[in-house]
């Protein structure tokens, strides 16, 4: 399980058969510190979520198994959003973090 921030949505015109009706959002994997790490990435939430929200998301086989249909073709799933994630009794991320 990772943690990321979404920074924007995706809109694909066409699409795997059973990925119908799943977003698509761009999200920016986090470190251990709440900062960017790496490049973003896409993924399915099959939970409400948007740009701004951090989220904690899994990749690799985990990730077409979370999505309503299994075993569909995608890189990463969005499984939900963090409301507060700390390291060492430091806030991070999470929406504490966003409002300050």
């Amino acid at each position: 399980m990772h943690l990321g921030r979404v920074i924007g949505r995706l809109v694909a015109s066409h699409r795997y058969e059973g990925l119908s009706g799943v977003p698509l959002q761009l999200v920016q994997p986090l470190d251990s510190e709440g900062k960017d790490f790496g490049g973003a990435l896409v993924a399915c939430a099959v939970i409400s979520s948007g740009p701004g929200d951090t989220v904690h998301y899994v990749d690799g086989r985990g990730a077409a198994m979370a999505c309503p249909e299994t075993f569909v073709p995608v890189g990463a799933t969005i499984l939900g959003v963090v409301e507060e994630a700390t390291n060492n009794g430091q806030v991070v991320a999470g929406m504490q973090r966003r409002e300050r």
